[in-house]
C-alpha cells in the first residue's frame, strides 16, 4: 500500500480519475466533466495564490489532499487546516493511512486542528454527506457512500459543523405572508433585477460586495478576492440563467443577490465526465429535461435585513421558474446554527432532506 505524493501529469491524471472507480456502479454519482477539474487543480485557480494545497494518492484504493489556507488562518485567527478531496476503498486501514498523511503535513506547519473535508474551502463544495444517500446529488453539493463518516471517526474525528439542504416543491402559489412581506418590501423602495450577461463583470462585483459583507459573520466564510471572483464567474457563466439570477436594489444601490442554478448533474450523469460530440448531444438532450433547481447563493447586506429583500427575491425568482416548468428547488447550503435562514425557507415550506457533516480532530 504505497502512498505517493501526486506531481506528475499522470499521477494528477490518476488523482482526478479516481472517483470513477469509486462509484462506478452507482447511478446517482454525477461525474464532473474531467477538463473542470484539470482547470480546479491548476495554477489557473486563484485558490493557490494564497493556500498551498499537497495530493496524495494509494493507486486503486485511495486519495486525499492536505490544504493550508493562510487566508483562512489570517480571517479567523486559527490554527486550523484542511483535508479534502477523500475518496476511499471501505478499507480503516486504507483511509488511515490518507488521514494519517495529512496529519502530519499540517503538524509540520504548527497547525492544531486538522478539518474537513473543504475542496476547496468554505466557497466550494464540503462536507461528507450524512443522510439521504439514495437521493441523487444537486449541482456543486457532495455526494459520498455512508461508509466516509465512519472511515472519519475510526481516525478519531468528531463532529465539527453540520450543513442543511431543504427541498421545496413549487406550488401554485407562495405563501400569503411571503406574498405580504414581499409587498411590504417594495413600499420601501427595493426593486429586483435579473443579472445583466452584457454588463457581467459590473453585476459580478457587486455580487462579491454583498457576499463579502453578509456572509462575513458565517462561520467559516472567507471573503472572496477579485481573482477567485473572476475565476468562480468564467465557470458559472456558461449555466446561469439571468433570470433565475437576482440583484436587490434600493436607490440603484445592490443590496442583495440569490442566484438560483439549473441542476445540471442531470446531464453530468449522461456526460460522464467527458467532452467530445457524443456527450454534447446528450448534454443538449438532457438540459432540456431539467425540472430541479439549487438555490446556490443568497445575500442581503447586514443593515437592509429584516426588511423583506429576500421575501422580494423569492417572489420575483418563483414567477420565473413557474413559467419555465421547474418543479423543485434545493436550498443548500444552510449552517445548522443559521436559524433565521432556516425559518425563512421553512416558511416557503421547504423540508430539511439532507445533512452534510464537517469533522475535525486535534493535531
Amino acid at each position: 500500500m504505497e502512498l505517493v505524493e501526486v506531481g506528475s501529469k499522470k499521477d494528477i491524471d490518476a488523482f482526478i480519475k479516481f472517483p470513477l472507480s469509486i462509484y462506478r456502479n452507482d447511478l446517482l454519482y454525477a461525474p464532473p466533466l474531467l477538463r473542470e477539474m484539470k482547470s480546479q487543480f491548476s495554477k489557473k485557480n486563484p485558490f493557490f495564490d494564497h493556500a498551498e494545497v499537497k495530493l496524495f494518492l494509494i493507486k486503486g484504493k485511495g486519495r486525499i489532499a492536505s490544504i493550508i489556507n493562510r487566508r483562512h488562518i489570517e480571517f479567523h485567527n486559527e490554527n486550523v487546516g484542511f483535508f479534502g478531496f477523500f475518496e476511499c476503498i471501505n478499507d480503516p486501514e486504507v483511509s488511515k493511512t490518507l488521514f494519517g498523511r495529512v496529519s502530519q503535513e499540517l503538524k509540520k506547519h504548527a497547525l492544531e486542528v486538522m478539518r474537513g473535508p473543504m475542496n476547496f474551502s468554505t466557497n466550494e463544495e464540503c462536507g461528507f454527506l450524512l443522510n439521504g444517500f439514495d437521493l441523487p446529488p444537486m449541482l456543486m453539493t457532495p455526494y459520498n457512500p455512508s461508509y466516509y463518516n465512519d472511515l472519519a471517526t475510526s481516525f478519531g474525528m468528531q463532529k465539527s459543523k453540520d450543513l442543511f439542504a431543504y427541498i421545496y416543491d413549487v406550488q401554485d402559489e407562495l405563501p400569503e405572508k411571503v406574498l405580504k412581506v414581499a409587498g411590504f418590501a417594495e413600499k420601501q423602495g427595493i426593486s429586483i433585477r435579473p443579472i445583466s450577461m452584457k454588463n457581467f463583470g459590473s453585476d459580478m462585483t457587486a455580487f462579491k460586495e454583498i457576499y463579502n459583507s453578509s456572509w462575513h459573520d458565517n462561520w467559516g466564510f472567507i471573503p472572496l478576492t477579485d481573482r477567485e471572483l473572476n475565476f468562480m464567474a468564467g465557470r458559472l457563466k456558461p449555466v446561469i440563467v439571468p433570470e433565475l439570477s437576482l440583484i436587490a436594489e434600493r436607490k440603484g444601490e445592490p443590496i442583495g443577490f440569490m442566484g438560483l442554478l439549473p441542476d445540471y448533474n442531470h446531464v453530468l450523469r449522461a456526460m460522464k465526465g467527458r467532452l467530445n460530440p457524443v456527450t454534447i448531444i446528450k448534454a443538449i438532450y438532457y438540459s432540456r429535461r431539467i425540472k430541479d433547481l439549487r438555490l446556490l447563493l443568497l445575500g442581503i447586506k447586514k443593515d437592509m435585513r429584516a426588511k423583506g429583500v429576500d421575501a422580494l427575491l423569492f417572489r420575483e425568482g418563483f414567477n420565473t421558474l413557474k413559467k419555465k416548468g421547474f418543479k423543485r428547488i434545493e436550498f443548500s447550503w444552510v449552517l445548522e446554527d443559521n436559524l433565521p435562514v432556516q425559518r425563512i425557507v421553512r416558511m416557503l415550506g421547504g423540508k430539511l432532506y439532507k445533512t452534510y457533516r464537517i469533522y475535525e480532530k486535534g493535531l
